[in-house]
C-alpha cells in the first residue's frame, strides 16, 4: 500500500516550511532525495517563486516530483516531451478544478499579501487566515493518486 503523503506535507507546512518545500519533501521517499536536499531544492519556489506570487509553490513542487518520476532525461523523443508536457497540463487542470487557478496571488485573492521578499512570521493568526495548507494537501493528494495509478518502473 502506498503512503499517504498529504499528512506529511501538511505537517511540514505547519512546521514552518514553505508550500513548495512541504510538498516536495513529503515525497522524498519516492523521488530518492534525502529530506534536507529536497527542502533545499524547493526552498526558492515558495509563495509563487520567491514570494513573487506567480505559480503556486505547491504546483511547482508537484511538477518537480512528476519530473523526477516520469520526466525525460538524456534520451527522449519529441513524443516523450509532448506526452510529459501534456501530463503537467493535466495535473494543472486537476489543481484548477479544486482551487480555480495555479497562480499564487489569485489563490490568495482577498488577503493582504505582498511580494516583499521577507516571509511572514508563522503565527497562530497566520495559520488561521492563510489557506495555503489546503493547497499543500490538494497537491499531495493529486500526486498520490497519479503515482498510485502510474507506478514508476525502475528503468524509467
Amino acid at each position: 500500500m502506498m503512503k499517504d503523503h498529504s499528512e506529511t506535507a501538511c505537517d511540514l507546512f505547519a512546521g514552518g516550511f514553505n508550500c513548495a518545500q512541504s510538498v516536495f519533501a513529503a515525497f522524498s521517499d519516492v523521488t530518492g532525495f534525502d529530506r534536507d536536499t529536497a527542502l533545499k531544492l524547493a526552498s526558492g519556489f515558495g509563495a509563487g517563486m520567491g514570494r513573487m506570487r506567480e505559480v503556486c509553490g505547491t504546483f511547482s513542487a508537484m511538477v518537480m516530483v512528476v519530473d523526477m518520476l516520469y520526466g525525460t532525461g538524456e534520451e527522449f523523443t519529441f513524443e516523450d516531451k509532448a506526452a510529459h508536457y501534456k501530463l503537467i497540463q493535466e495535473l494543472a487542470a486537476q489543481f484548477r478544478e479544486v482551487h480555480g487557478t495555479i497562480i499564487c496571488r489569485e489563490l490568495l485573492q482577498g488577503l493582504k499579501v505582498t511580494s516583499d521578499p521577507t516571509p511572514e512570521q508563522r503565527t497562530e493568526k497566520y495559520y488561521k487566515v492563510r489557506p495555503c495548507i489546503k493547497f499543500v494537501r490538494t497537491a499531495a493528494e493529486i500526486l498520490d493518486r497519479y503515482i498510485a495509478e502510474h507506478p514508476v518502473n525502475n528503468g524509467q
